[in-house]
């Protein structure tokens, strides 16, 4: 399975991106990442197709929303309402196995590349 993101850019406090993350075959899970210099990966979201389950962090819970269309192997992040602390390389990950969605990097096997999201004050 290979992952694509793409979507990433510039954008103003207040504005709003939209990730995609298009794989190349079924995921169960596919969840979001995020590095921001200096600091550890983080754990942004999930959308799985196990029980239609979906999770935040706490950090961009009401703001962001990962969809998923099926037909299309794609999972898209939309972030609205962006601050500066949102700025960061964002990964999209892959869980082919069908298991309980899972918070932690080491859960997911396929990773994309990242797309860099700056967010200017």
């Amino acid at each position: 399975v290979q992952l694509q993101a793409s979507g990433g850019g510039l954008v103003q406090a207040g504005g709003s991106l939209r990730l995609s993350c298009a794989a190349t075959s079924n995921t169960w899970t596919v969840a979001w990442f995020r590095r921001a210099p200096g600091k550890e990966r983080e754990f942004v979201g999930y959308n799985s197709r196990i029980g239609g389950a979906t999770a935040y962090a706490d950090s961009v819970k009401g703001r962001f929303t990962i969809s998923r269309d099926t037909a299309k192997n794609t999972v898209y992040l939309q972030m609205n309402s962006l601050k500066p602390e949102d700025s960061a390389v964002y990964h999209c990950a892959g869980d082919t196995n069908h298991r309980l969605p899972s918070r932690l990097r080491r859960a997911y096997e396929y990773w994309g590349q990242g797309t860099l999201v700056t967010v200017s004050s």
